[in-house]
């Protein structure tokens, strides 16, 4: 019994993909781009920001 990481047609986000070929989204703060990551995994939809510092960044007051 095979215990491989065999790949499964219909991947969901970046899985089974090599890297150039991973989703990708630009984000807002910093409008640099950023690729899907497998701990995004469940939540690809929802992730807006590429890191921490942008998430916080984007809650302070401009100016």
């Amino acid at each position: 019994m095979a215990r491989g990481r065999g790949q499964r047609s219909g991947a969901v986000g970046g899985r089974g993909r090599p890297p150039s070929e991973r989703p990708s989204k630009i984000c807002p703060v910093c409008q640099r781009p950023f690729q899907w990551r497998k701990k995004w995994a469940s939540v690809w939809e929802q992730v807006i920001y590429c890191s921490d510092r942008c998430r916080l960044d984007s809650k302070k007051p401009a100016g």
